[in-house]
């Protein structure tokens, strides 16, 4: 029986079929969209401005204080006990939500969702400990549906819930302390990993699919970091196997591990091209982070809950199943990203602040509503296909050290937009001229991208006119060496 046990534990299916009823589960959170009614109504009996200004900033804050240390501690322990730590902030969370009160409280909630946030890591990095390579699509496309259906799902039955049945906030919160406490349970039945991506890796790297699949492993070789990346140093920096951790002593290892990372990380930024979408994805994901976490509040003011029906959850919903649309349609997009990537970076920013500019102008919400669906759609599009520039040319373990890297720019830029625009304790803008904000700011991203654009078509422009004069000059010389041949052949004669 433990024999069937262990086999079966072995196995791909068993450990994703557990992480995706995790995932499930951890995203099947009715009360979400309506977490600000919530805060603001007769069960917390909060005010607008305390919200905005006291305790949404809280999130931000403990979520820029734990993301690094949480990265480096998710590998180091190998994701479970991260995943468990995961579960037991989302119980903390919901409990305070249900029956704490007062402004501490509910800092004290986004303190411990923040911490939810950190850990998220873990979950879309510990599939890629138990399972080999071959895999990897399979999984991936696993995980990230089942989030993404879940939380469809819960935004399309808080609505249903809150239209139809008048269900109340606060049950809406208890049915999602259970779907979490379900979540937590799951965690304890995944497989411990052996093997991580920094601190716990093999001797001997496995084989990547592909062309080269039949190679032993030893003599695999690992795919170049940088599009730009082409000299015997560059490619000395890409991660080779690290020496168990029971061989040398923990401090030694784990300052190997971090040189390591730094390396990796000069390299990588070292490719322009990769530093151009990274830039892109810091700034617009800092923004965006920043308008789904107030959007609420602006819903709110242009229609109050206690007067007014509510349909955030629909919203939710329908930009959920739009931004799938979206990713879903990037595989068909034949665009050369080298010459035209910055101008659809520009493009689809300008839409995004023209999306703001409707919800800071409007006092209609179904305006409102209708530009935080394009504005999602169009930031999910952009984040697919930066996305894909940037893990197209890197290994594993390179993608994931600049996916952690570009969301911990992204954070920082977010923190400093909170202190400045939000928080009481510097401008604390009321949310209408905070939307202003944020529309100017994705304006200048648009002036970023576009100058950056016009200058790449530029420089695409002066290099097709130089081949162009080359090979007219080649084809001259060619035609005169003929005529030059047969004029002396015909003097000869």
């Amino acid at each position: 029986m433990g024999c069937w046990k262990q086999e079966k534990t072995n196995t791909w299916a068993f450990p994703t079929l557990i992480l995706c009823l995790y995932g499930f589960f951890y995203m099947m959170k009715p009360s979400e969209p309506f977490l600000t009614p919530y805060l603001t109504g007769p069960d917390k009996n909060l005010t607008i401005d305390e919200v905005t200004n006291q305790i949404l900033p809280v999130w931000t804050y403990s979520y820029l204080a734990l993301l690094f240390p949480v990265f480096l501690l998710t590998d180091y322990v190998r994701y479970k006990p991260v995943l468990l730590l995961q579960g037991t902030s989302l119980i903390v969370t919901w409990l305070l939500l249900l029956f704490a009160h007062g402004v501490v409280a509910m800092q004290v909630v986004e303190f411990f969702y923040g911490m939810v946030t950190a850990t998220e890591v873990a979950y879309y990095a510990y599939i890629y400990s138990v399972v080999s390579t071959q895999h990897y699509q399979r999984v991936t496309s696993y995980c990230r549906s089942v989030t993404l259906v879940a939380a469809t799902v819960a935004a399309v039955l808080g609505q249903l819930l809150v239209s139809l049945a008048n269900v109340s906030y606060f049950y809406l919160n208890a049915m999602t302390l259970a779907s979490v406490s379900l979540a937590f349970l799951c965690a304890f039945f995944l497989p411990m990993p052996r093997r991580s991506m920094f601190f716990h890796r093999k001797d001997a790297p496995e084989p990547l699919p592909g062309p080269d699949k039949g190679l032993p492993a030893a003599a695999a070789p690992r795919p170049p970091s940088c599009p730009e990346e082409r000299s015997p140093d560059a490619a000395a920096g890409g991660p080779s196997p690290q020496p168990q951790a029971g061989n040398a002593r923990p401090q030694g290892h784990m300052l190997s591990v971090l040189l390591q990372l730094a390396t990796d990380l000069r390299d990588c930024y070292g490719s322009r091209k990769l530093l151009y979408w990274s830039l892109w994805w810091a700034l617009a994901t800092a923004g965006f982070n920043q308008v789904v976490n107030y959007v609420q509040v602006l819903w709110d003011l242009r229609a109050p809950s206690h007067s007014s029906a509510v349909y955030n959850g629909a919203v939710e919903a329908i930009a959920m199943f739009l931004s799938s649309v979206t990713s879903f349609l990037v595989q068909y997009m034949k665009i050369n990203w080298d010459h035209f990537g910055e101008l659809a970076l520009g493009i689809f920013s300008a839409i995004d602040a023209g999306c703001l500019f409707l919800m800071h102008f409007s006092t209609n919400i179904w305006a409102c509503y209708a530009g935080y669906l394009i504005f999602k759609a169009c930031y999910v599009l952009l984040l697919t296909i930066a996305t894909f520039q940037i893990a197209v040319n890197l290994s594993m373990e390179r993608y994931a050290l600049m996916f952690g890297f570009n969301n911990f720019i992204a954070l920082l830029i977010q923190t400093i937009l909170t202190i400045i625009v939000v928080d009481s304790r510097g401008l604390g803008l009321d949310i209408v001229t905070q939307f202003l904000i944020y529309g100017s700011y994705f304006a200048v991203i648009h002036g970023i991208f576009m100058i950056r654009s016009i200058c790449v078509l530029v420089s695409c422009k002066c290099q097709r006119k130089i081949v162009r004069s080359c090979t007219e000059q080649l084809n001259q010389a060619e035609h005169e060496s003929r005529e030059q041949i047969v004029t002396s052949y015909m003097t000869r004669l």
